[in-house]
């Protein structure tokens, strides 16, 4: 069982705790950004990490786990191998998050969700409204990091392996901006 400590000092190791000024997948901006695909190039460290996260959500009945392409597929994957059920990943089509590929969830499906990391918890609410449009329940939501101080609201329990107080501000109230410097993406949601 990783400590909060070790969960940062991986990030750190790893180097996917970045500083700069960085357009979030929120739209919003940051001081600093944390990038989980380098951490999850790792299979020694998504593997257990994703496990802990999964050990939240034991006992629930859970029968599949859904994320969003692609920054929780392998996530999605981790979490669903740890607790032995399916996994399964909503993409974009036509601005709205569903499932392609010939995914299915039933009304009789229990379904975790999960995120990489949580800002505002919009793509996941988004995979969550996906889910309940097909009927089934959605029991819980987690993520590896919840960058919002624990303010994120997803409607649905949520638990995540860290949680961090990162400061972020609209475009318009963004000092970085006020001082000159250019945001830059460097996550994989296209506005």
């Amino acid at each position: 069982m990783f400590s909060r400590e070790e969960i940062l000092n991986i990030f750190k190791e790893k180097e996917a705790l970045l500083e700069g000024h960085f357009l979030l997948s929120s739209g919003r901006h940051a001081g600093f950004y944390l990038q989980c695909a380098k951490l999850l190039q790792y299979p020694e460290i998504a593997g257990p990490l994703c496990a802990q996260l999964a050990q939240q959500f034991a006992g629930l009945g859970v029968t599949v786990v859904a994320g969003p392409a692609t920054g929780a597929v392998i996530i999605s994957y981790e979490v669903a191998r740890a607790l032995g059920v399916r996994s399964v990943f909503s993409e974009r089509e036509n601005g709205r998050m569903c499932f392609r590929r010939g995914f299915e969830i039933s009304p009789a499906d229990k379904v975790l969700v999960v995120e990489d990391v949580v800002t505002t918890g919009g793509s996941g609410k988004e995979v969550i409204a996906a889910v309940q449009a097909l009927g089934a329940q959605v029991v819980g939501a987690g993520a590896i990091a919840d960058r919002s101080g624990g303010k994120a609201d997803m409607g649905v329990p949520f638990k995540a392996l860290i949680t961090l107080e990162i400061e972020s501000f609209t475009p318009e109230e963004c000092p970085l901006c006020a001082d000159g410097s250019q945001a830059v993406k460097p996550g994989s949601k296209q506005f």
